[in-house]
Formats: C-alpha cells, sequence, structure tokens
C-alpha cells in the first residue's frame, strides 16, 4: 500500500519478517500486548540473539592461535566488515564500548583535550551524553557553550539556528541525527559543511543511536567526524556499542595500549559473540534490499536499499497514526489528544510521536495504555533525559510512541481506538 509520505509492506512479507523477531505481539508470559516502546531498546532480531549466545559459550580467545580461536577471528573481522558496512566507512577507525553513552562521553573528553578555539556549540535536544560531556568539558577548557534552541513546531533543531552560533573560533559543533523525543531528523550534512565553510578545522560530532534503526547513516559522507549508534536500539544486543572516528581524530591521544597502533580504538579482549550478532543485523537489513535493489548491488547498496524500505514502511506507519485508518481517527483527529513537535512533512521524521491527553499526566497515560494492551513511555519534565528538551515545547511530559517497521496498520488501529478510549476516560 502507497500512502503519501512512504509504502508499507505486503501482508505477507511483512507476517514473514515479524517471525524474523522475538515478542512482536506478546510478551514472555503469553500475555498480548502492542509494543511501542522501541526508542528504550528495540524488538530483538532472533537470529542476533542466537549467534550471539552461539558463540559467547566458546571458552576460546579471538586473540590466540589455536584453530577454534583463528575461526573465531574470521567471525569478528566479518563483524568488523559488517560495521563499516553500516556507517559506510572507508576510512577512519571504529570504536567499540559497553553503552553508546560511555563513548559519546569519552569521544567529547578526547576531542576537547585536543581542539583549539574559544567556544562549542550544542543543541538543546541531545542526549545528556553529549550536552552534559559538552558543558563539562566547556568548563574545563575555559570555552563557551552555545546551544541551539528547537524548532516548536517541528521538534527540530533547524539549520540556520546551529550555523548561526559558529565562528571562527568554534572548536566543536555537537548535533544529534534525529531526536529521541520527536523523532525529527536534523540536516546534519548540511550543518557540517556550513560549519566547516566557517571553520575548517571544526570537528562535528553526531549521535545517531536513535536514528540509526530509521534510516542510513554516513558520517564521511556527511563530513561527521565522530558518530554513535547502539545495537540495542538496532534490533541487537545490549552492553555494547560502536562508534565511527574520521581520520581527522582517529590518532588523536586516546586511552589504548601503547603497544596497538594509534589509531586502535578497542579495548581489550573483544568479544567475538557481539560481532557475530551484529553480521546477524547487516545480513537482516541486506536482505530486505536484495527484493528491490539493482542487479549486482554491492553490500553497502544492498544496505540501503533495506533501510530504505523499512525507512517508507515506518512513514507510512507514521502517516496513518497521525492521520488515521479506516476504522480508527488518528491522532491529530481524536479529541483530548494533543500531538507535540508536529511536523507534517513525515519525510523529516523517524516513527517516533509525542502526545499529551487532556485529562491526565504521561505517567497515568502510560498506565491506562498498558492496562488496555499498548506499551508506550512516558517523557517527563523531572527527569534527567526529558527536562531540557520539554521546556523548549512547553511541555510538563510526553507520552512517547516508537512503533517498529514490524508493526502493523492493524496494530496502529488497535493502538488508535485504544487512545481515543483513554482520551474519553
Amino acid at each position: 500500500m502507497q500512502t503519501k509520505f512512504g509504502k508499507l509492506f505486503d501482508a505477507t512479507e511483512l507476517n514473514e519478517l515479524r517471525k524474523k523477531f522475538k515478542y512482536v505481539d506478546a510478551q514472555a508470559n503469553g500475555k498480548k500486548r502492542v509494543f511501542f516502546d522501541n526508542a528504550g531498546g528495540s524488538l530483538r532480531l532472533i537470529d542476533a540473539e542466537k549467534r550471539f549466545h552461539a558463540i559467547d559459550l566458546h571458552p576460546d580467545a579471538s586473540e590466540h592461535l589455536n584453530t577454534l580461536a583463528l575461526e573465531l577471528l574470521d567471525i569478528e573481522n566479518k563483524g568488523r566488515e559488517d560495521i563499516r558496512t553500516l556507517f559506510n566507512a572507508k576510512h577512519g577507525a571504529i570504536a567499540t564500548g559497553y553503552t553508546a553513552s560511555q563513548l559519546m562521553m569519552e569521544a567529547v573528553r578526547i576531542v576537547s583535550e585536543n581542539v583549539k578555539g574559544t567556544n562549542v556549540v550544542t543543541t538543546c535536544l541531545e542526549h545528556p551524553s553529549s550536552f552534559d560531556a559538552m558543558s563539562m568539558y566547556a568548563e574545563k577548557y575555559g570555552r563557551e557553550l552555545r546551544v541551539a534552541q528547537a524548532n516548536p513546531l517541528t521538534g527540530g533543531i533547524d539549520t540556520e539556528e546551529v550555523v548561526s552560533l559558529i565562528d571562527k573560533d568554534t572548536a566543536i559543533v555537537s548535533v544529534m541525527a534525529a531526536s529521541n523525543i520527536s523523532g525529527h531528523i536534523m540536516d546534519i550534512a548540511a550543518i557540517a559543511k556550513q560549519a566547516k565553510a566557517i571553520n575548517p578545522d571544526i570537528i562535528v560530532i553526531s549521535d545517531a543511536v536513535q536514528h540509526a534503526p530509521h534510516g542510513t547513516i554516513d558520517p564521511e559522507n556527511d563530513g561527521i567526524d565522530i558518530m554513535n549508534f547502539a545495537p540495542y536500539k538496532f534490533f541487537g544486543i545490549r552492553g555494547f556499542a560502536l562508534m565511527y572516528v574520521s581520520d581527522r581524530v582517529k590518532n588523536w591521544p586516546h586511552h589504548r595500549l601503547l603497544g596497538s597502533p594509534s589509531d586502535n580504538w578497542e579495548i581489550g579482549s573483544p568479544g567475538t559473540a557481539n560481532f557475530a550478532a551484529m553480521s546477524s543485523i547487516v545480513d537482516y537489513v541486506c536482505g530486505l534490499g536484495k527484493k528491490a535493489a539493482v542487479q549486482d548491488a554491492d553490500r553497502r547498496q544492498l544496505f540501503e536499499t533495506g533501510m530504505k524500505r523499512i525507512a517508507d514502511h515506518e512513514r507510512a506507519l507514521l502517516e496513518l497514526m497521525l492521520e488515521g485508518t479506516e476504522t480508527a481517527p488518528g491522532l491529530r483527529h481524536i479529541p483530548g489528544i494533543n500531538v507535540k513537535m508536529d511536523d507534517p512533512d513525515l519525510n523529516k521524521r523517524d516513527l517516533i510521536i509525542g502526545i499529551e491527553f487532556a485529562n491526565m499526566d504521561a505517567v497515568k497515560a502510560r498506565e491506562e495504555l498498558e492496562k488496555h494492551g499498548v506499551v508506550a513511555f512516558e517523557r517527563m519534565g523531572n527527569s534527567i533525559y526529558s527536562a531540557r528538551m520539554l521546556e523548549q515545547f512547553n511541555s510538563p511530559g510526553v507520552v512517547r510512541m516508537s512503533p517498529l517497521h514490524v508493526n502493523t496498520p492493524e496494530e496502529i488501529t488497535f493502538f488508535l481506538n485504544v487512545c481515543a478510549e483513554v482520551a474519553a476516560l
């Protein structure tokens, strides 16, 4: 089905895709539910979990030379290649860590120690791992912290707002790829290009944790020096994180064993199982791409095509959520519901929606939704993760819905009917 902004997977293919994920329509105890909290940790790809556990059972170390150890090294290196495919990284280095927040804060520290300039620029919508690190190290090194404000109507950061804060003495600019509250996609390529026209030495950082599962990321093409993402939000495993580091930054002093190359950003014994799981994720997306890609497409082209199909389906779902289905009015048309940060151009949005209920706060609304079989999450003004963002949108709190590309139009209809019931309580 083609909509104004997207194209749904056909029912047969969508049913097959749902079989590849765990707990799509029910939790472990068999209780039925619609899971719309993928922004907090997505549905798990079964093959990624299986490969992780199969590999992780081996005691052998991929750094050793026995036969199985060498086989594990091959699996690990294949995972490294696939991670580069995901980033489209032909150059630079790949850093690994426990969480994406850990990697981001470490990257901001390292960059702050090595750049020249009197000010740094970030935005009010950044995740605390970026915003707080930028604040801490701006203070430590005596730099002015400049904060770009959000567009209250679209829920995004306008390019002009960021660029207006940059001058020849700006050392760092940090702008996330997409908001984890509004879903708005920032034009990080335009920001990077204009920033470097003002100061060619500026370092550009982008948090892609929220955007990576919904669209392609391409830091080298977009002029980004640091970009991170978290596999657990991309169908994968918790406890593992990845970050691209550009050629301009990769050899700067950072934690590493001193006998290793200066561009080595992996510390300690690698977890081969994590790399195997990443290969499963890239395999899955490339499999989607094979059904629409040109003949003889390479792995990155297959990946890009697969991600485009994911984005097309998700934009169509977003359109249905906002405007409604044949049997249910959309969120924009349900009395007692206010859609916040509602940019009408869905091409600029990932599949995330924040709404307010007139008859209850976001905590109570989330509880009521779950009683009716919908799992979402509240973003509240008293949270360190949300306060700074919600201030921009004059909201005490929103219920955030974050479906995934394996959700169906029927689930959207169910969700909309539940919202109407809750709004009428």
